[in-house]
C-alpha cells in the first residue's frame, strides 16, 4: 500500500525530469552546477535540484551588423554596413566561454568591419568588396572558434558615401566618358583620313576615275530642288573643258 502512494509522486519527479530536444538543438547539462556534458537530441533525463539544463540552438544565424561609419585611409568618411552568417559547432564552449553570443558575435563584427575599412582606400571599399568581406570573415572567424562559434560568410550590404563625394564621384565618371568619347571620335577620325588618303592615291593612279568621281557627285546634286548650285571642279577637268571648247570654235571657224 506504501509504494501505490508513492507511484504518482514517482511518475511526478519522472515527468518533471524528462526533457525534450529537438533535432536543432543541443543540451548542456550540469550536475551540481558542474558541466557534465551536452546531449543529443531526444528525451533526455535531467535530475531536479541535482541538475539543471540550457539547450543551444545550432541552426545557423543571420546577424545584421549596423550601419557603421568608419574613415578609409585616404581619409574618406563613410558609412557600411554587413550580414554575418555563423552557427554553434560546440555547445559546450558556446555557452561556457561567451556570456550572450549573438551580441558577442555582432559586437566583435562592428569593430572588425570599422577596423578593415579604416585599412583600405575608398576605390578599394567600392571596387573589392568581396576581398574586404574575406578579411572581416577570416578576422572574426579566428576570435569565435575559441567561442565555439563558426562564422559560415560575411556579406557587405551598404556602402554609404557623403553627398558631396557622390557628386565628386558623378564628375570623375563624367569626365572619364567624355574622354573615352573623344578618342574614340578621334580614331574615327584618323581612320577616315586613312581611307580618304587611300582613295584619294588609287583615283589619281586610275586614269579618269577623278572625272567618274566629279560626274556622279554632279549628278547626285541634280536631283536637288535648289536653284542654284555652286560645284568646284578639278583644274584638270576645267583645262579639258577649255581645250574641248577652243577644239569645237577652230572647227567652227
Amino acid at each position: 500500500m506504501e509504494l501505490i502512494g508513492f507511484l504518482p509522486v514517482l511518475i511526478i519527479l519522472i515527468l518533471i525530469s524528462l526533457k525534450q530536444i529537438n533535432q536543432y538543438e543541443r543540451g548542456v547539462i550540469y550536475t551540481m552546477g558542474r558541466f557534465s556534458g551536452v546531449v543529443q537530441p531526444g528525451w533526455r533525463i535531467v535530475l531536479p535540484i541535482f541538475q539543471s539544463f540550457v539547450k543551444i540552438d545550432i541552426r545557423t544565424k543571420a546577424v545584421d551588423v549596423p550601419k557603421q561609419e568608419t574613415i578609409t585611409r585616404d581619409n574618406v568618411t563613410c558609412k557600411m554596413n554587413a550580414v554575418i552568417y555563423y552557427k554553434v559547432t560546440d555547445a559546450n564552449k558556446a555557452i561556457n566561454e561567451v556570456e550572450n553570443v549573438f551580441w558577442a558575435v555582432s559586437q566583435l563584427a562592428q569593430t572588425t568591419m570599422r577596423r578593415v575599412a579604416g585599412e583600405a582606400t575608398l576605390d578599394e571599399l567600392l571596387s573589392r568588396r568581396d576581398k574586404i568581406a574575406s578579411e572581416i570573415l577570416a578576422s572574426v572567424d579566428a576570435t569565435t572558434d575559441q567561442w565555439g562559434i563558426d562564422v559560415e560568410a560575411v556579406e557587405l550590404k551598404d556602402i554609404e558615401l557623403p553627398e558631396s563625394m557622390v557628386r565628386t564621384m558623378a564628375k570623375q565618371a563624367e569626365a572619364e566618358r567624355e574622354k573615352r568619347a573623344t578618342i574614340i571620335n578621334s580614331e574615327g577620325e584618323v581612320l577616315a583620313a586613312q581611307n580618304l588618303s587611300q582613295a584619294a592615291t588609287m583615283m589619281a593612279k586610275t586614269p579618269g576615275a577623278l572625272h567618274l568621281r566629279t560626274l556622279n557627285s554632279i549628278n547626285d546634286i541634280s536631283s536637288d530642288q535648289s536653284n542654284t548650285v555652286i560645284f568646284a571642279l578639278p583644274m584638270e577637268i576645267l583645262r579639258a573643258i577649255d581645250g574641248f571648247g577652243s577644239l569645237m570654235e577652230s572647227k567652227n571657224k
